[in-house]
Order: structure tokens, then C-alpha cells, then sequence
């Protein structure tokens, strides 16, 4: 018999709360059993939550995290998954060099008005 857990074990085991659970269940993104009215969580479970979250540290949407989740297949490899979770990486990655060189842009131009600001200080008397 596999591994289960009740919404506070896991809200435990994850650092999450059992708010952010059940948000995750209401989103499809969880199925967890019920027994009159606890839920208990699979292995499968835990599995997709520690998917979310995750994915939310390295910026991907819910929706993103719910296709990668969707997509688990535990007798067939998880190839198709793996090489989707590869793309999203590859996006992601271009998103934070485009958000970088943004940044390095912005600072330039608050560099160029400190300076003006500096210089037109400079020449009140």
C-alpha cells in the first residue's frame, strides 16, 4: 500500500499551508481521496505539489505548472513530460536574460538622470 497523507502532513511535510492545498485542489491540480470528510493525499499527490512548487520558485504560472502535472505518466517514462519541462526551462531562462537586459537599461538611464540631476544641482547658485 502506498505512502498517504492527511492536508495537515503534507502542509507540514512542505512548508506550505493547508489554504494553499486546498487552493491547489480546487485548480485540478491535486485529486486527493475522501473518506467521509478528510481528504487523504497520494504519493502522486505530494509528488505534484512539490511540482508547484517548484515551479513557482523558477516563475512558472499555475497553468504551466498544471500542464507539466498533467502530463505525468508513471508507466510511460515521462519522456513527453521531462522534454516539455525542458522547454519551459529554455523559456523561462530567455524571459530572465530579457528581464536582465531591461534592468541593465533601466540603470543606465537612472545613471544618466542622477547625473543631469547632479549637474543642474551643481548650477543653482
Amino acid at each position: 500500500m502506498s505512502q498517504t497523507y492527511s492536508i495537515s502532513e503534507l502542509a507540514k511535510a512542505l512548508d506550505v499551508t493547508p489554504r494553499a492545498i486546498r487552493f491547489y485542489e480546487e485548480q485540478g491540480m491535486l485529486s486527493p481521496e475522501r473518506r467521509g470528510q478528510e481528504r487523504v493525499y497520494s504519493s502522486r499527490d505530494l509528488v505534484a505539489l512539490k511540482l508547484i512548487l517548484r515551479g513557482k520558485r523558477i516563475g512558472f504560472s499555475l497553468a504551466e505548472c498544471k500542464e507539466l502535472i498533467d502530463m505525468y505518466d508513471p508507466t510511460g517514462g515521462n519522456a513527453k513530460q521531462l522534454n516539455r519541462f525542458l522547454e519551459k526551462i529554455t523559456e523561462r531562462r530567455g524571459q530572465l536574460e530579457q528581464q536582465m537586459l531591461d534592468i541593465q537599461q533601466m540603470q543606465l538611464e537612472l545613471d544618466t538622470a542622477e547625473e543631469r540631476c547632479r549637474a543642474a544641482m551643481e548650477r543653482i547658485p
